[in-house]
């Protein structure tokens, strides 16, 4: 085909977060309903380039589906190298241009970028593997030209100045954020997961199966994306972001760091022999050892899940660090506490499971067993944060997180994943209601706590995103017009 559409979900880690970096214990985690495309089409010819203007190559039009459907016609030039173009339109100047090459020795394939713009190692990392791996399935060097656009719904990123536009501007599924992309401020929804995983899936489908064959080699692309995604950010991390991106909602509990751990770094002789049997799965000495229970699980009937932007963020691989430390040099104490902290997350998650399973699906019930287990937690969160001396729910986040739980149909929120300064999730009733007395809440939310680690809340907006089941999937291309 010659174009290739797929997009995968964000994720709330709703229980576990810090305790599902251990085997021992597992993690609630929900698929949302923001998602990050890839849109992959192939190009047959370049277009030179010109003496003045912009790079054509980075500035497809599209006039309609009919061009959509169809590999780009271009001019020749006989000199041409194959090239990929990775575009990012909501951002300003985010396109990223390179050059392929392979490596002896079996070594894999990379990419070089062109240029000396500013480099985005996720995407990056992301070639590299999938198409190293794409090399070594089909026998091939040969991938022609490439071109790929990345959209984000807009959840993923704080409002700007730009993208707030006038009160009268209809909302659009993609939005001009009119800043560059490492400007934009996260929500913390899993972009990268999310975009590692959208990105080598397109890229694997694209060349080595049909979009129909999603489904089949969901595995694989699992494995891919867990890969490629741990190399970008430079350690093995759980990996339920990226599952619940390939599988959407689950229990998960992560693989054993080994598996990644016997790949080595691309350029080495045998990556791509390596890579391949981290893919398909044929290393007898380390298989896959993941656990995802419950694909598709589902919030109880007459409950939602609802996210607000706090305008902070926090820095993640810091906060785990300290925690870790802290659980490495207090290991009876730690263990004390992650056990009552797995105990309390596995009565919840059976309590939502049970309810989600009634055959009123909860949609009479006041949740109060869901409210306990959820004020639980938070106690145990708190008393890591103190013992650790990491912000994990911190004292502005407490503050928030308890004014609106006062509220009439809020069940009850937490920091959720590794906690800290992103956006809060709350489980409430499914009722219009509850979400208009959440946006009067917010709309002068000002903190009137001094937090204990200098943390600031800005603008509190709660976010359109809500639950969602379903993981990595294929896209309609209609959606993408005026983008692609």
């Amino acid at each position: 085909m010659s174009i290739t559409a797929l997009s995968a979900p964000g994720k709330v880690l709703l229980t576990g977060g810090y305790l599902v970096l251990d085997r021992e214990y597992t993690g609630t985690v929900f698929a949302l309903d923001a998602r990050i495309h890839a849109v992959v089409q192939q190009m047959r010819r370049p277009r030179p380039r010109t003496a003045s203007g912009p790079n054509p190559d980075a500035q497809l039009v599209n006039n309609g589906l009919q061009n959509l459907n169809r590999p780009l016609e271009e001019e020749v030039d006989e000199e041409y190298e194959d090239t990929i173009i990775v575009q990012s339109p909501q951002f300003v100047d985010a396109v990223w241009e390179y050059r392929i090459q392979a490596h002896e020795d079996n070594g894999g394939i990379s990419v070089v970028q062109k240029g000396d713009g500013r480099r985005n190692p996720f995407v990056e990392t992301s070639l590299n593997y999938a198409l190293t791996y794409i090399g070594y399935v089909a026998d091939s060097k040969d991938f022609g030209s490439l071109h790929v656009t990345i959209l984000a719904d807009n959840d993923y990123y704080s409002e700007t100045a730009f993208s707030r536009g006038p009160a009268s501007q209809p909302r659009t599924k993609f939005t001009q954020f009119g800043v560059p992309l490492h400007e934009a401020h996260k929500t913390g929804l899993g972009s990268s997961a999310a975009l590692v995983t959208a990105l080598v899936s397109a890229l694997v489908i694209h060349r080595t199966m049909s979009p129909e064959d999603l489904g089949l080699g969901r595995d694989k692309l699992h494995n891919l994306a867990q890969a490629a995604h741990c190399a970008a950010q430079g350690k093995v991390g759980s990996g339920f972001d990226v599952a619940a991106a390939i599988y959407g909602s689950c229990l998960y509990r992560r693989f054993s760091p080994a598996i990644l751990e016997s790949v080595g770094d691309i350029g080495t002789p045998g990556f791509g022999e390596r890579l391949f049997g981290i893919v398909e799965d044929v290393n007898q000495q380390h298989p896959w050892d993941t656990e995802c229970v419950d694909f598709g699980m589902r919030l109880p009937r007459g409950m939602q899940m609802v996210l607000c932007d706090v305008e902070c963020g926090s820095q993640t691989p810091s906060m785990v660090k300290k925690v870790l430390e802290w659980r490495k040099n207090n290991q009876a104490e730690a263990d004390i506490l992650w056990g009552a902290l797995q105990s309390n997350n596995e009565n919840l998650r059976t309590e939502l499971k049970r309810l989600a399973q009634s055959r009123d699906g909860g949609a009479y019930n006041n949740f109060a067993d869901v409210r306990t287990y959820i004020q639980q937690s938070r106690a145990y969160i708190r008393t890591m944060t103190r013992k650790s001396q990491v912000p994990i729910e911190p004292a502005v986040q407490t503050e928030l997180l308890d004014a609106a739980s006062e509220i009439e149909g809020v069940i009850g929120g937490v920091v959720p994943g590794a906690g800290g300064y992103d956006a809060i999730v709350l489980l409430i009733r499914d009722d219009p209601m509850v979400i208009k007395q959440l946006n009067d809440l917010f709309a002068s939310w000002k903190s009137d706590d001094e937090d204990d680690f200098g943390g600031k809340i800005g603008k509190v907006r709660l976010l359109g995103v809500r639950h969602g089941s379903e993981g990595v999937r294929n896209e309609m291309l209609y959606q993408y017009v005026g983008w692609v």
